[in-house]
């Protein structure tokens, strides 16, 4: 038996050692805002000091701000994919509207939720509903939310976007009914994308600037936000990531808005991290850095292993002052191909841009921070050094992606020679939208007189007649658009509509069957095209259709009702 002294001893040891034993690592609450289509050099906290942020400016006290912060993609699916991955959009694949998220590549939600968090995202756009213009973003998240189907109002309101501050409540609603934590939040605050209708007071306050207005709207949702955070005892503790998710235009280049250019305009954005604690509050971070390092930060700070392929780097290293070296930051948009016209890819490095197009640009970002002089010479060696880094990049990309990387750019158009038209055809689809359809088919007419064979003028004018109902004239746009387009799967579509509708069920069938070659997932495709089958006579072939359809969504109602049609149709054939 030990003598009592040693027990007592190894006691006490024991409790010395115990009591060292730093206490776990309490999970910090993690919030992301992005803020849609919002331009660095215009947040005050930034330099432009006609604008009121306030809330954006007390975080950026709070945390650490990142001055020169840039985003791989100027369109909101794309760079919001990116932020969600840590892949640029070469990699991960989603570089328009609708194309789906590889299940390959995991998302922000889907990591953390490993980690015993709680997540869940708020929308401020369709473009971003995870059932139809971006499938695949929900992954991981216990609430996602999608808008209404179908839309509850014609109003633009609540059909294409929310305000600002129903976002937050909505997201205040989630997280009161959802106290167990940890939780992830992703809140995506639309307000400054176009069109720009800042609510009153802001449409007044900035009735000459009224992206400004949106920005300064915006702020208040956050404002609110945060204030709800700090009285739920979750901010202090939070790590919280602001950031832009592209910028915007605003005439530069000849660009209104975005998505066709790479140029800082459109992909210079703010961001400011909160770290848990209020740790090197106020600190300020001049390095070049980039969007796909947001993720890799993220599992950095709670501890968790990063995935196989990520295209970011911890900001751990500059967060703590250990590092302040730039880093490359690349670009690309294939968003032009959808017009026919050359994708882009760029390299910011060294004080300089490049951008690979079909009239190639190099900026000494030093002296012509605008972009304004091209300084392109094919042997000038930050060209060589530029164009080194995009050979590197694509030779890393899976096959898949390195196949579609490099489109032929001098067989195709340079978007610098067709921005007005693209200008043009923005302002149709957004006429278009808000039921002004006079201004939406003058806008289409204009962009046809500058190019007669663009796909996207004659598309659009095909759909807008098709929703006139004028169908003979719906279809003679539609046709000539899959003539030039023939992979053009939605146009293929409604054209199958339009004849569908003049009696031409032949030529109706035709085309759905080319747009389903193209897009075999297209629920109203397969129901019209059953029900085409259905007037041809041909009973076997429509109940083909609907019985696809019924794969696609197995409640149909309309599916199931033409698959008795059908069935009845060839029961008495017999």
């Amino acid at each position: 038996m030990k003598p009592a002294c040693t027990l007592a001893c190894g006691w006490l040891l024991t409790a010395f050692l115990c009591a060292a034993e730093p206490p776990a690592q309490k999970l910090p609450e993690v919030f992301l805002i992005t803020i849609d289509t919002l331009r660095a050099d215009h947040v005050h906290c930034y330099g432009d000091n006609r604008i009121e942020t306030p809330a954006i400016d007390g975080v950026a006290r709070d945390g650490v701000r990142f001055t020169e912060a840039f985003s791989p993609s100027p369109i909101t699916n794309t760079s919001h994919t990116t932020i969600l991955t840590g892949l640029l959009p070469s990699v991960h694949g989603v570089s328009d509207f609708g194309v789906p998220l590889s299940p390959a590549y995991p998302t922000w939600a889907e990591l953390l939720r490993q980690k015993g968090y709680h997540n869940a995202a708020f929308i401020g756009a369709v473009i971003l509903d995870s059932k139809t213009l971006a499938p695949g973003l929900d992954r991981g998240f216990d609430f996602y939310d999608n808008f209404p189907e179908p839309p509850p109002t014609k109003s633009r309101w609540d059909r294409v976007e929310r305000r600002g501050m129903e976002v937050v409540q909505h997201a205040e609603a989630w997280l009161g009914s959802h106290r167990a934590g940890p939780h992830f939040v992703w809140v995506h605050l639309y307000d400054p994308h176009d069109p720009y209708e800042p609510p009153p007071p802001y449409s007044d306050l900035y009735k000459d600037r009224l992206y400004d207005g949106e920005i300064a709207y915006a702020d208040s949702a956050l404002a609110r936000f945060r204030q709800y955070l700090k009285a739920q005892a979750w901010y202090d503790n939070a790590l919280i990531i602001i950031v832009g998710d592209h910028g915007e235009g605003l005439g530069e280049h000849g660009e209104d808005t975005h998505g066709i250019f790479l140029y800082d305009a459109t992909t210079h954005v703010p961001l400011i991290i909160k770290l848990p604690g209020q740790s090197n509050a106020g600190k300020i971070v001049t390095a070049q850095v980039r969007t796909t390092d947001l993720l890799p930060t993220v599992l950095d700070w709670v501890g968790m292993p990063p995935p196989t392929r990520l295209d970011g780097e911890s900001l751990r290293p500059y967060l703590s002052g250990s590092e302040s070296a730039d880093r490359i930051a690349l670009g690309e948009t294939d968003y032009p191909l959808r017009f026919g016209w050359a994708s882009l890819r760029s390299v910011r490095m060294e004080g300089f841009k490049f951008i690979e197009a079909p009239r190639a640009e190099l900026y000494d970002l030093r002296a012509d921070p605008g972009e304004l002089k091209n300084g392109y010479y094919p042997d000038n060696p930050e060209v060589g050094k530029a164009r080194t880094v995009l050979a590197d990049w694509k030779a890393k990309l899976p096959a898949s992606a390195s196949a579609g990387f490099t489109t032929t750019l001098l067989s195709l158009p340079d978007p610098k020679d067709r921005i007005g038209e693209q200008n043009l055809l923005h302002a149709a689809m957004l006429a278009s939208d808000d039921g002004r359809l006079g201004d939406a088919r003058q806008a289409l007419q204009k962009a046809l007189a500058l190019d007669p064979t663009s796909p996207a003028a004659l598309r659009q004018l095909g759909e807008l007649e098709l929703a006139a109902r004028d169908y003979p004239k719906a279809a003679q746009y539609l046709k000539a658009a899959c003539r030039l387009r023939p992979d053009d799967a939605t146009a293929a579509f409604h054209l199958g509509e339009a004849l569908e509708r003049t009696g031409d069920l032949g030529g109706a069938r035709d085309a759905l069957e080319t747009s389903l070659k193209l897009l075999p997932g297209q629920l109203p495709a397969r129901l019209l095209l059953g029900e085409v089958y259905l007037g041809l006579k041909d009973f076997a072939a429509a109940e083909d259709q609907f019985e696809a359809a019924l794969l696609l969504q197995p409640s149909s109602a309309e599916a199931k009702a033409g698959l008795a049609r059908a069935n009845n149709s060839k029961s008495n054939t017999r």
